[in-house]
């Protein structure tokens, strides 16, 4: 029988699967080898931000405090003389000029008194008259010693008396015709009337302490403003006419007015209780939108126009203790952290006082990915569109 060699059949097999596994290497490393130098592991990516360049632009600076409308004049319509209220003789709420009757007191009682004065003047001038005619006659006597010189000068004084006599009615009879006159209520000033505080049929008075009604003239208006005692000195300089500043009247919704104002006296005295002094500002009011009593803010002057840097409110950020600080990044785009001193904030941008310089680079958005002296992908930043539109006052 012919046998066969098993471990020569076998072999074949064991020499394929060992070449496939070194196949399968050879691969792999090649592949490896082939890998290009952007697929290798990297780390992380530098943080992309905007930034704003500072440029310091001309600014006059202001303070805006708040103030009250006060009429330019107010008028207490107040009677003369007491009587039973006839007519009211103004519609309430409108314009009245000066001199305009607006209240009628009943005048029969004043007409009689006028009547009795203007008889007694009339009695008391044919008295002087007499007793002047009188003293004449008895000057001629005593020249021929007819009559003694006592008469003559009893005569005389008598005819002096008659004279004041005449004066005194004279003045009564003015005072009754004033009366008379007072019974029609009139405006001192023009301007706009109130409600009427009296009604028709009541009895009023000379001493009574209400009035019966109220006139203000608010064509022109004063806003009084209350500030620290340390910002006088701009405000003397604006008031004394060195220099001529326009005063901005913003309302309780924020929009300023189109009118402006003028300051017409700071500092008269200081409050000892707040440390407050009291500006007054002029307003022309023709269109009547300030009324008496309305609360207003007003934009003061706060020194001379001069350059200001300005970075929008969200560049600065605050640290545990509340101070500012803001992101700046270097000329080898690295950010660094730099406290700053800021002032007040103007159309949303805060004035920066201290801590940078123009032409310095501050981060605008993206703080949150910073860290110090990390290098940055930067952006130039813009501003949003209402933003742009508004400019430093």
């Amino acid at each position: 029988m012919e046998m066969k060699d098993t471990r020569c059949l076998a072999r074949p097999k064991g020499s394929i699967a060992a070449a496939a596994l070194l196949l399968a290497a050879a691969c792999a490393l090649a592949a490896c080898a082939k890998r290009s130098p952007q697929e290798a592991p990297r780390g992380p990516a530098a943080p992309v931000i905007t930034m704003l360049k500072l440029s310091p632009v001309v600014l006059a600076l202001n303070e805006e405090l708040p103030g009250r409308v006060a009429a330019l004049r107010t008028a207490e319509i107040r009677p003369q003389v007491g009587g039973i209220v006839l007519r009211r003789l103004f519609e309430q709420g409108a314009e009245v000029k000066a001199g305009q009757p607006l209240f009628e007191i009943d005048p029969a009682a004043f007409k009689a008194d006028r009547n009795a004065s203007s008889a007694a003047l009339q009695r008391a001038m044919a008295a002087a008259a007499h007793a002047g005619q009188q003293a004449e006659r008895l000057k001629q006597l005593v020249a021929a010693d007819a009559v003694s010189r006592e008469v003559y000068d009893a005569a005389v004084s008598s005819a002096k008396q008659a004279d004041a006599d005449v004066a005194l009615a004279r003045s009564t009879l003015e005072r009754r015709a004033l009366d008379v006159v007072h019974a029609s209520v009139r405006a001192p000033i023009a301007g706009r009337i109130g409600q009427e505080l009296v009604t028709e049929g009541a009895l009023v008075g000379a001493g009574d302490t209400n009035p019966m009604a109220l006139v203000q003239q608010i064509d022109r208006v004063y806003v009084d403003v209350r500030q620290p005692a340390s910002m006088l000195e701009p405000m003397r300089a604006v008031a004394g006419g060195k220099r001529q500043a326009d005063i901005t009247i913003v309302g309780a919704d924020g929009k300023a007015f189109d009118f402006k104002g003028r300051v017409l006296f700071a500092g008269i005295n200081v409050d000892a209780a707040t440390g407050d002094t009291l500006v007054r500002v002029e307003v022309d009011n023709r269109e009547r939108l300030l009324l008496p009593g309305m609360y207003v803010r007003a934009r003061l002057p706060h020194g001379d126009p001069a350059l200001q840097l300005l970075v929008p409110q969200q560049a600065v950020l605050r640290d545990s203790a509340g101070r500012p600080q803001v992101w700046v990044i270097d000329a080898g785009h690295r950010a660094r952290l730099q406290r700053v001193e800021v002032g007040q904030v103007v159309d949303h941008q805060y004035v920066l006082r201290a801590g940078v310089s123009g032409g310095d680079n501050v981060v605008i958005e993206g703080q949150d990915r910073l860290q110090e002296g990390a290098k940055v992908v930067a952006r130039t930043w813009k501003a949003a569109p209402d933003v742009v539109a508004a400019s430093p006052r």
